[in-house]
Order: structure tokens, then C-alpha cells, then sequence
């Protein structure tokens, strides 16, 4: 398993190759994340900005309290709303990039593709139909990422836990999600339309999914490091995709 999971990092390594020899689509690739990260971080300064005014309504039960314990209150409470802010912004941020960049990263997915070979021929899926699967698909990730941002947040709360356990959780969590929408290309395009597809072969290679997924997830959620990352994951994506289903490749890296 360990040896997987490794195996798993290189992928997302392999995918930082890719792109690395292919500037102007890694330029293509960068814009969502950069608009991304500018929104973000944008939020993250105007919370901070304001944090003294939100803590002490949010602590207004405590007002009629000393104020060294009014104080203490306040910090934490201060503290959990940033943490928690931050948290559900990790989960968050990559739907959102993808979002923006969807038809693009597609893009990306399919010359990667096309350029490792031995793609297999399957019929085309009617466009209509194409797009109420899309949205259907989109809108159930979208509730799964909130749902699970909501849950960790306040597990957040929780001492020692919140700052150990959660943290962890959530990268997995949050990197297995975006592995299913960056798998999602790849598997179009072998007439593999159902979420449950990926999900199917991420679990019988489990370690080595979770070794791209995890640093990829890492490395998407920081504003700015997420410009490099997301065509790299991207790209990987393809080589991960032809792992997990066992396919060979003819250029631009090795199955194994």
C-alpha cells in the first residue's frame, strides 16, 4: 500500500512533467485558479479585516462577563471562525476553479489524452442528454463538497481533534472528491458516464488514488501554488485515469 500510494505522487509528479514541457496550455490552464485565488484571498482579508466586529457579536452572550474571561472567549471564537473560514475554503476552492474552467480543463484532459495514445472509439453521447448528466453530476458534487465542508467545520470546534484529526480527514475527503472531477474527462471519453464509474476504479486502486489525489488536493487549496497545480493535476489525471482501468500507454509516460 505504501508503495502505491507513492506510485500514486508520481502520477501527480508525471502530470507536473506534462505540463512543464507545454507552456502555453500550462498558461491556459493557470487563469481559473489565479481568478480563484484573487477571490479568496480577497475574503480571507476582509474577514480578518473585520474579525474584532464579527467575534464580539458572535460573542454577545458574554458580554455581562469579566473581561478577562469575555477576552478568552473572544479569541477562540476568533480563532475557530478563521480556522473554520479557511476549512471550508480548502473544500470549496477546487469546485469552484473547475467551475470557472471546466470546458478548458476538458480541453486540456482530452490533448493530454490524445497524445498518450490508444484512445478507445465509443459512440457519441447526444448533447442534451450530455448536458443534463453534466449539470445532474456537477450539482451533486457541489452538495457532497458543502455537506462534508459543514461537517468538518464543526468538528473544527473540537480540542486536540479539530486540530489533528479534522485537518487530515478533510484532505482526504477533499482529495477524493477532485480526483472524481478530474477523472471525469478521461472517463467521457472511454463512454464511462456514470460518477459511480470513477468511484468504482479509484476503490480497487485505492493507495495509489489516494497519493495523487491527497498532495493534489493540498497543493490546489493554497491560492496562488494552485496556478502551478490544477493543469498538473490535471494532466496526471489522464495517466491515473489509464492506471486504475489497466490501459497501456503509448507516449508521454508508462502505465503501471
Amino acid at each position: 500500500m505504501i508503495k502505491e500510494f507513492f506510485l500514486g505522487v508520481a502520477t501527480l509528479g508525471r502530470g507536473f512533467g506534462l505540463m512543464g514541457r507545454r507552456p502555453r496550455i500550462f498558461l491556459l490552464g493557470a487563469v481559473p485558479p489565479l481568478i480563484t485565488s484573487v477571490l479568496f484571498v480577497a475574503v480571507l482579508v476582509a474577514l480578518i479585516t473585520n474579525l474584532t466586529a464579527i467575534t464580539a457579536a458572535l460573542t454577545g452572550f458574554a458580554s455581562g462577563w469579566g473581561s478577562g474571561a469575555r477576552g478568552t472567549v473572544e479569541v477562540l471564537a476568533g480563532i475557530a471562525l478563521v480556522g473554520g473560514s479557511v476549512l471550508i475554503m480548502v473544500l470549496t476552492f477546487s469546485t469552484l476553479t473547475l467551475a470557472l474552467g471546466g470546458p478548458l480543463y476538458d480541453k486540456i484532459s482530452e490533448l493530454v489524452d490524445r497524445e498518450l495514445g490508444d484512445l478507445p472509439e465509443v459512440p457519441e453521447e447526444p448533447v442534451l442528454r450530455g448536458v443534463g448528466r453534466a449539470v445532474r453530476q456537477a450539482v451533486a458534487l457541489i452538495a457532497v463538497s458543502l455537506l462534508g465542508s459543514a461537517v468538518f467545520f464543526g468538528l473544527g470546534f473540537l480540542p486536540v481533534v479539530g486540530q489533528t484529526v479534522v485537518p487530515v480527514l478533510s484532505a482526504v475527503f477533499g482529495g477524493w472528491l477532485l480526483t472524481i472531477e478530474l477523472l471525469g474527462s478521461p472517463f467521457e471519453r472511454r463512454g464511462r458516464y456514470p460518477i459511480r464509474d470513477r468511484r468504482t476504479a479509484m476503490g480497487r486502486r485505492r493507495a495509489r488514488t489516494l497519493g495523487f489525489a491527497v498532495p493534489s488536493f493540498l497543493l490546489a487549496a493554497v491560492p496562488f501554488v494552485a496556478v502551478v497545480a490544477f493543469p498538473a493535476a490535471t494532466a496526471g489525471a489522464n495517466l491515473l485515469a489509464r492506471e486504475i482501468l489497466a490501459e497501456r500507454t503509448t507516449g508521454g509516460g508508462n502505465s503501471r
